[in-house]
């Protein structure tokens, strides 16, 4: 289970793993998706950076939150058979970086809740090893993309167009993995506050097809230097927040449209990402995310990218709605097998460690045996 940077709700998989030999098998089952109720999600957004807030604040969307992720999970469970374990990744409030190294990360949304109301054992936590070991934390759906995708000749990179498009680059057996920018971040900001959608964002793509794009808006906003980093790098809302588009407006000078506004936002992810994908040199791009919904995303990156054939991550199995919830089961399944669920390539940890914090449920907590290798590749089915 995971509710992503656009912090709107709890995405959730059942999936059934078997490993024979050097492959996975993931049977995905029961999906769905939980929105936040209005009043708990507007509270999250005021509490998220740049905004200040109290401990006192943080203690109760942590209950809250992890309360919606219990009835999420029971609701699954009910639905879907039972489970083996609960992975919960949370909900992200803060991720602490500074210059190329994560320093800490927060994800929030109390996994005794989830324990308690199912009696199942809970994963929760799982990013925070990775940057004790140097990495960022991120992007873990990486370890997925490389098991799904490591035998895609000519290489193929995996983009996750979520409120910050991540993207993973497989070849040869070999991947790195990253952070490009703002995917549906700002746009989802600027919808928000002006209140354009009541959904939150720019449904269909119809803002920014109604608009053009400002080229002086444009210039500014990819003189940002967090493009210029190298990977592994990661990022989130403490940078690419409603408060980052005011400055940039007040350096334009001249009045923008709302719709030019979420027209060049949307431009702004399709360049970040094609620019990224072009330096990548990879014949595929497996798309992934709520970006991959907006057709003008999609059109954009398919017009920028002739020599690339780029799809949706369901044509590999991976259904794009849910395709996170899947990676944090299978990092569930590694845990709980003694498997590490990170590649140094991926988040530029020192080594792969073994993730997440485990809460009891009903009954003694009981792990299956080591496995002693790791899956090959993996294959999803529904």
């Amino acid at each position: 289970m995971i509710s992503g940077t656009s912090h709107d709700g709890i995405d959730v998989a059942v999936v059934d793993f078997r490993l024979t030999g050097g492959l996975l098998e993931g049977r995905v089952g029961h999906t769905a998706s939980t929105p936040y109720p209005a009043e708990l999600r507007a509270r999250l957004i005021e509490a998220l950076p740049p905004a200040r807030t109290t401990l006192a604040e943080v203690c109760e969307l942590d209950t809250l939150i992890g309360q919606s992720f219990a009835a999420a999970a029971a609701s699954a469970i009910a639905l879907g058979g039972p489970v083996d374990l609960v992975v919960s990744h949370g909900q992200t409030v803060y991720h602490w970086v500074e210059g190329a190294h994560a320093l800490g990360t927060l994800q929030i949304g109390q996994p005794a809740w989830i324990a308690e109301r199912t009696g199942v054992p809970v994963l929760s936590d799982v990013r925070i090893r990775d940057i004790t070991a140097g990495g960022h934390g991120a992007p873990l759906v990486s370890v997925l993309d490389g098991l799904l995708l490591g035998a895609h000749e000519g290489g193929a990179g995996a983009l996750n167009l979520g409120g910050i498009a991540n993207m993973t680059v497989v070849r040869g057996g070999e991947l790195y993995a990253y952070d490009i920018g703002p995917a549906n971040a700002l746009i989802d900001a600027v919808v928000t506050s002006r209140a354009l959608n009541p959904r939150g964002f720019d449904e269909g793509g119809r803002i920014a097809a109604s608009g053009r794009v400002d080229a002086k808006l444009l210039d500014v906003l990819l003189d940002e230097p967090y493009y210029g980093l190298p990977a592994p790098k990661s990022t989130g809302k403490e940078l690419f927040h409603l408060g980052y588009v005011e400055a940039a407006l007040a350096q334009v000078g001249h009045e923008v449209t709302e719709a030019d506004l979420v027209a060049t936002l949307t431009e702004l992810t399709v360049r970040t990402v094609a620019d990224d994908v072009r330096a990548a040199e990879v014949g595929a791009l497996v798309v992934s995310g709520g970006g991959c919904r907006n057709p003008v995303i999609m059109d954009g990156l398919r017009a920028a990218l002739p020599g690339v054939d780029v799809a949706p991550s369901d044509d590999y199995g991976a259904p794009s709605d849910d395709k996170e919830a899947i990676a944090f089961a299978l990092i569930g399944w590694l845990t709980a097998h003694g498997l590490p669920g990170t590649v140094p390539g991926g988040t530029g940890a020192r080594a792969a460690r073994v993730l997440g914090t485990l809460t009891p449920g009903a009954g003694p907590l009981a792990l299956p045996a080591p496995v002693a290798e790791p899956p090959r590749s993996l294959v999803l089915t529904r």
